[in-house]
């Protein structure tokens, strides 16, 4: 194995120091000069069409600069792709969820807009709502979008193989229904936005996002302009899990203010409104049915998931495809249907999440489990006979090329002494597991891939210019470490110029968990670039052949010869005296079928890499209370190859949280016809520090041969699969299987007591 000098080794954050002492700027942190502030007027009502919007009374509250609805904007509507746009940034003929967004207002300060929103009169007139998928699927159903019949936004059908032979061949079929009601991204930052037009007409914006190229085209089109005139800018961005990707109406309705009042806004969203007004998670219904033989390997697997969209379609065919997509990816299956349904309903926005679709994702795993009891199998076992394996095609025909999915399981089974645990744990005690797969990218179109370019300074520091965004994850300093390893530099050689649109070329941002994979490719692309043109410079000078030498330790030298060596400095300035300046260029453009469709042809390559991950948990259930303590957990992935193991650890320990601590235990929202009961952190419980288990990391390597150095995705395996496995764990203590989740204590109560009715205690 080749030996590196930093990639592969654990590096200090490069925004660890402005993190921790507070110098990190977020968008709520600027302060322009004569800077107003802007509020939201929202609908109050689930259904409703606007008969009328007056707003003269708060045009004239002194103090008030500018005050937009729908009628200042163009008639240009969002959604992810053409046939799903159907969002307009400010409603002007009818309102779908309590919060959208009506008209906003521009004041010197937040007390006077807020006043003004007071004085801005709206006219209704209510329309019966739908809060339910099974109601809106009534053929008597109002119709929330009239071009979007019996309320179905998307319908995604996969049928590969022949799913009847494969149920009628099957030693045991069973068939279970799992259910998951909506949950919250709750970021660490609210959203907000700041911008500001100059003399020129140029739009300057910033806010949270997961891609600053993603943001600006449809800003673009909103607005008319050409995108050389869109600018959106860097800042700290205090989380994302899938959740600031998508163009928000904040961001709409801060521009228009401020190309109306000609003067810089900021609007910051309460956290009330973040959780409303931003997207959410899909609350689902899932019906598994699935076939094995005696051995517990599955035969035929049918799946039927209806998920409620909320009102409008946003990411809708990406979001109905993600649950099915990770298990085909998961494990093995020749035969296999799916149709999943995405329904409209009168509650607020669904869209992609960190461990997307809790009652499916849990669902198969579960079910898996419950087969294995009843051929005499242990869990651990089920999930080796039906892993996926390196070289295989998922159904979808999806080649997969490196593949650590029975090292996970086994490595995490070792570490856990499942052998020992498993059947011999105390009463009320149990142990789980849980397996998934994540795709690192999948097909963008035009937006897919990746570009970076790097120039050397004539001191020999380099600045690296890529579009990637760091959300948090550490992408930042995983395109140093690739760019400092390339060229043989110190981390602090190098200035990184990031996630800026005018600056910086095209890239995909963090969506889709590509950033490594197509980011980090292209830098190091780049580098390389570089490199091969200092060699060419320095090769005359050592009396060598470019391909004899070597970049380390600020050096250009010959390779097993470090004495006939010569400084990056002189190089650079040798090229320099010469006039030639030093620079590289790189771009990566990921393998996929770009013929491949979500909803037409879900069929063909989806992604050039697939990361796959295990999680097992051991917990302890009080049977007087219902309360869940889990005691041990441990994170299995594999990453390819692990650029920066503590990051990558931290990504394990942070999805274990979200989709296992949280996820499992606690997070769910509450609403009573439409609206949300629990939005702030004082109802909507979030896992803290406190509440989390002792974690086992495990990096399991496979060094994919298309990613950097081997790298691809690592984190969102975990996300997914303590899910499943906290799930697992919980039904094994108590000895009996729930189908709704997160599990809370009255649900585990309600499990035991029913329990207890069938056994007859």
């Amino acid at each position: 194995m080749t030996q590196y000098s930093l990639v592969g080794k654990d590096m200090k954050r490069v925004d660890a120091i402005a993190k921790a002492t507070g110098q990190a700027l977020f968008t709520a942190d600027l302060a322009l000069p004569r800077m107003l502030y802007g509020k939201a007027l929202r609908s109050p009502y689930p259904h409703a069409r606007i008969l009328g919007i007056d707003t003269s009374r708060a045009v004239k509250l002194p103090g008030v600069k500018a005050v937009v609805t729908g009628h200042d904007s163009s008639d240009e509507k969002w959604g992810v792709f053409r046939y799903t746009q159907d969002q307009r940034f400010l409603s002007i003929d009818k309102v779908r969820y309590i919060g959208e967004e009506i008209a906003a207002v521009a004041a010197v300060d937040e007390d006077t807009a807020s006043e003004a929103l007071g004085l801005i009169k709206v006219e209704y007139e209510e329309l019966p709502a739908i809060f339910s998928v099974d109601d809106a699927l009534k053929p008597d159903a109002p119709i929330i979008h009239e071009n979007y019949q019996g309320n179905i936004n998307i319908h995604v059908k996969i049928d590969v193989g022949d799913v009847e032979k494969g149920f009628k061949e099957s030693y045991l079929v069973r068939e279970d229904t799992f259910d998951a009601p909506e949950e919250s991204y709750f970021q660490a930052e609210p959203y907000a936005v700041v911008a500001q037009f100059d003399n020129a007409g140029n739009l300057e914006i910033w806010m949270p996002n997961g891609g600053p190229h993603l943001k600006a085209k449809p800003l673009a089109n909103v607005f008319k302009m050409p995108l050389n005139k869109v600018r959106v800018r860097k800042i700290t961005i205090g989380g994302a899990f899938g959740g600031r990707s998508e163009i928000s109406p904040a961001d709409v309705m801060c521009a228009l203010l401020a190309r109306k009042s000609q003067r810089p806004v900021k609007i910051v969203y309460t956290r009330e409104e973040n959780t409303i007004a931003t997207r959410q998670a899909h609350g689902m219904k899932a019906t598994i049915r699935t076939g094995v033989d005696r051995e517990g390997r599955v035969q035929a697997r049918d799946v039927t998931c209806y998920m409620d969209g909320g009102a409008y379609s946003s990411t809708g065919p990406i979001a109905t495809s993600v649950p099915f997509l990770c298990m085909e990816q998961a494990y093995r299956m020749e035969n296999v249907r799916y149709n999943g349904y995405r329904v409209f309903t009168n509650k607020p926005i669904r869209g992609m999440y960190r461990c997307h679709g809790r009652a499916f994702a849990c669902g198969v795993d579960l079910q898996i489990d419950m087969l294995g009891e009843e051929l005499g199998i242990d869990p651990v076992t089920m999930r080796l006979r039906n892993a996926r394996q390196p070289g295989d095609y998922t159904p979808t025909k999806s080649y997969v090329g490196s593949c650590g999915m029975t090292e996970t399981i086994v490595k995490s089974a070792e570490a856990a002494r499942w052998k020992e645990r498993w059947g011999k744990l105390p009463p009320f005690h149990g142990i789980g597991i849980g397996c998934n797969s994540v795709q690192t990218g999948f097909p963008m179109g035009i937006r897919g891939g990746s570009e970076a370019f790097i120039k050397f300074n004539e001191d020999g520091g380099i600045t690296v210019i890529s579009g990637v965004v760091d959300n948090g994850q550490g992408n930042e300093t995983m395109l140093v470490q690739i760019a400092a390893e390339e060229l043989g530099l110190k981390p602090e050689d190098v200035q990184l110029i990031s996630a800026d649109t005018e600056v910086t070329p095209s890239d995909p941002g963090s969506y889709s968990m590509v950033s490594t994979f197509v980011g980090g490719n292209a830098v190091r692309l780049a580098a390389q670039d570089a490199k091969q043109k200092l060699f060419v410079l320095a090769a005359k000078a050592l009396e060598a052949k470019p391909e004899d030498l070597i970049a380390k330790d600020r050096k250009i030298m010959v390779k097993g010869e470090p004495e006939r060596s010569l400084s990056l400095t002189r190089a650079v300035r040798l090229g320099l005296s010469k006039g030639q300046s030093i620079s590289g260029q790189g771009a990566y453009w990921p393998k996929v079928d770009s013929r491949r469709e979500w909803v037409e042809n879900p069929v063909g390559q989806l992604s050039e890499a697939f990361s796959f991950g295990t999680t097992i948990v051991e917990v302890g259930v009080d049977p007087e209370t219902g309360q869940v303590k889990v005691l041990e957990a441990w994170a299995a992935q594999d990453v390819g190859y692990a650029l920066n193991p503590k990051i990558i650890e931290s990504q394990f320990e942070g999805g274990l949280a979200m989709g296992g601590q949280g996820g499992m235990l606690t997070e769910y929202h509450i609403l009573d016809r439409g609206r949300v009961l629990n939005p702030t952190q004082l109802e909507y419980k979030l896992p803290l520090a406190c509440d989390m288990p002792k974690i086992n990391n495990i990096i399991v390597e496979t060094f994919d041969p298309n990613g950097p150095y081997g790298a691809k995705e690592a984190g969102m395996s975990i996300a997914m699969s303590a899910a499943q496995a906290y799930s697992a764990a919980i039904c094994n203590a108590i000895g009996t299987y729930i189908h709704e989740f997160p599990i809370t204590p009255d649900k585990i109560l309600k499990a035991i007591e029913e329990k207890s009715k069938r056994e007859g205690k």
